[in-house]
């Protein structure tokens, strides 16, 4: 009695680990979890007059979370517009000469009339008639000019606005926003610190989307397309898996070997392909965590076989 209870204890024992052996090697590829990191640089020169971030904050889209000193870009900005007063000056000095000149036109005007009738009367010369029409040639030639100088001096002006927009730029970006939503993963510069055009600041990901980048054989790739559904598993306890779903988002056009990361020594000299699959992340998925995949197309063809 006690063989037989023996034997059949050790046989579910052994139905058992066959059951958990084979629902650990029925997973189709293996990978780890990634995400697309932003990395945030600096778009503004001077001090950072603060920076409020910490490692791990969630951060929304537009967000201000710092400012880069701006006093040397208000100051320039503030001579600008010293520049851009002088220069409105001189256009008055400009309005001031076109009214002396329109004057003289006008008076011209009724000195040529006056010659016309003249002339037509016997009373005048042709040469009368010719100089006070150059005279008028001239002040018409001389309101040109004048009129060129003032489109100049407004050419100026508009140079001048346009350098202020670009100061107002400049300035826009010495505030420190977050181009995405998302969780910080590193800061690499603290308040009171010097930065330049360029230099990173943090990085960022949104961590409501991260890939499972996993390896599949040239056997495995023909059945596997972009946007099918597949099944992921991460781990629960150390016999347990918990079900996720994801979608096949990239497949490498190269093939390579797989990562020494990846199955065995055996296995990692074959040639694989790797592909990426966009998994939504409740919080139970960390980055680098590994994963499973489980590909329904291929068992389809599997069951049909």
């Amino acid at each position: 009695m006690n063989i037989l209870k023996y034997f059949g204890l050790s046989s579910i024992v052994m139905i058992y680990l066959s059951s958990c052996s084979n629902n650990i090697n029925t997973s189709d590829a293996y990978g780890n979890f990634e995400v697309e990191k932003t990395i945030v640089s600096a778009e503004g020169n001077g001090k950072l007059l603060s920076f409020n971030l910490r490692d791990g904050q969630l951060l929304q889209k537009e967000e201000s979370i710092g400012q880069i000193d701006t006093l040397a870009l208000y100051l320039q900005k503030e001579q600008l517009f010293a520049q851009k007063k002088a220069t409105l000056s001189g256009l008055n000095d400009i309005d001031a000469q076109l009214d002396v000149i329109d004057q003289q036109q006008i008076n011209l005007q009724i000195n040529i009339d006056r010659i016309e009738r003249l002339f037509k009367a016997k009373a005048a010369t042709q040469k009368q008639v010719d100089d006070i029409q150059a005279q008028a040639d001239l002040l018409k030639k001389q309101r040109a000019a004048i009129q060129t100088q003032k489109i100049k001096l407004y050419n100026q002006v508009e140079v001048l606005n346009r350098q202020v927009d670009l100061l107002n730029l400049s300035i826009k970006k010495c505030n420190i926003k977050s181009p995405i939503k998302g969780r910080v993963l590193n800061t690499l510069i603290h308040e009171g610190e010097m930065t330049i055009i360029g230099k990173p600041m943090f990085s960022i990901a949104n961590l409501d989307l991260l890939d499972l980048k996993v390896y599949v054989s040239g056997a495995q790739l023909p059945f596997i397309n972009i946007g099918d559904k597949v099944e992921v598993y991460i781990d629960k306890n150390q016999e347990e898996n918990q079900l996720l779903s994801g979608r096949i988002s990239w497949i490498s056009e190269i093939a390579e070997f797989t990562p020494k990361t990846i199955q065995t020594k055996e296995e990692r000299v074959n040639l694989v392909y790797a592909i990426k699959i966009k998994v939504k992340n409740d919080g139970r998925i960390k980055v680098g965590m590994p994963g499973e995949v489980i590909f329904p197309s291929l068992h389809l063809i599997n069951t049909a076989e």
